[in-house]
């Protein structure tokens, strides 16, 4: 990046979805306030992340609503037009969130280095965060960090949790069990394991002495999925889909001894929290957008369906490219998710041990 900057006093950020890259975001965020204690920090971030991350200390969220077309940008500049930002970190390359960055008054406008600039991000920026060599997205976000001279550490995250909302999670599970949460359900369905899958890992938890529990949002999709789940399990199973705000998920996710998901929100939300998290993986890099600390967790057939589809080796193809199609989660086995489990379970619960 060019030159140096001085220390910020008020810094933008934009990063307006979803909810695993906020997730990551904050851990940025964190840092940067650790190293500048005095900073003021607006963060641009979209309703429902908003949800999550409202109350997140020294941070005031200005909400910028994607589905409002025009004016949604016009409602922006209107909150922002009598800011005067020192920097801008330019963090989502999506064309609607570069635009977004137009009705934000910043001297010093931080975008992704060229490669990762997509969609013309490099356009509406005038400095760049150096390049990476074949990051993971929080890694990615931190080189934002970076950009403002913020040492390069550790992540870790301090989430805003109300002690009401652990209470709740609490009364709710209420079990001298251990807890373990599936989240089955992403947002897009061929990133979903079978109900099969997930039913046999129920009754296997189960076995192992845990209140399994089954999450997810309201959608008609997670209902359906969380009750076929259910009624292929010869095991009790509590479902909280759709009975839970994003603040609720995540105290569940935070008293849960360990959670099992595919690549989705809560897989993150559980990260910033400490708990556990064995993932899922087929169709994206679990190295890139994978459980950030739990790694040694993740399921993944990622590395053979891409090579599958693209005829070449993992190492000779782009960083971050998707593997295609319905169906390529199926790859995945019972035996190595329970597998995974066992590791988990000695790593962390030892006492659980059968």
């Amino acid at each position: 990046m060019q030159g140096q900057l001085t220390a910020p006093k008020n810094l933008c950020i934009l990063r307006l979805s979803a909810i695993g890259d906020v997730c990551h975001a904050v851990a940025m965020v964190q840092a940067i306030q650790r190293y500048y204690p005095e900073i003021q920090i607006t963060w641009v971030i979209g309703k429902v992340e908003a949800m999550l991350l409202k109350d997140l200390p020294g941070v005031n969220f200005v909400i910028f609503d994607k589905k409002a077309g025009l004016k949604g940008y016009t409602d922006l500049w209107r909150q922002l037009k009598s800011y005067k930002f020192d920097v801008l970190l330019h963090m989502q390359v999506a064309l609607r969130a570069s635009l977004a960055s137009l009705c934000i008054p910043a001297k010093i406008k931080i975008g992704f280095d060229r490669f990762r600039a997509k969609e013309g991000q490099w356009l509406f920026t005038n400095r760049m965060i150096a390049a990476q060599d074949n990051p993971h997205v929080l890694d990615g976000f931190m080189g934002f960090a970076q950009a403002i001279n913020v040492p390069l550490s550790s992540p870790y995250w301090e989430m805003p949790i109300r002690d009401e909302d652990i209470l709740w999670a609490t009364e709710q599970l209420s079990s001298e069990k251990p807890i373990a949460v599936i989240s089955p359900a992403a947002s897009k369905a061929e990133r979903n394991w079978h109900s099969e899958g997930y039913a046999k890992t129920a009754e296997h938890l189960c076995s192992l002495g845990f209140n399994v529990v089954i999450c997810g949002g309201p959608t008609t999709q997670e209902k359906l999925l969380a009750e076929d789940i259910i009624a292929r399990a010869d095991c009790e199973i509590t479902n909280m889909v759709g009975k839970t705000s994003l603040k609720q998920l995540l105290a569940i996710l935070k008293v849960a001894h360990l959670v099992i998901a595919p690549d989705t929100g809560p897989t993150h939300m559980a990260v910033t929290v400490a708990t556990p998290v064995i993932g899922l993986y087929a169709h994206s890099n679990p190295h890139r957008t994978g459980p950030y600390k739990y790694q040694h967790y993740v399921v993944s057939c990622y590395q053979s369906m891409v090579q599958q589809q693209y005829h070449k080796p993992l190492a000779k193809l782009p960083w971050g490219i998707r593997a295609k199609g319905p169906g390529l989660m199926n790859a995945i086995t019972l035996e190595q998710v329970k597998d995974k489990i066992r590791q988990l379970v000695a790593d962390n619960y030892p006492e659980l041990r059968k």
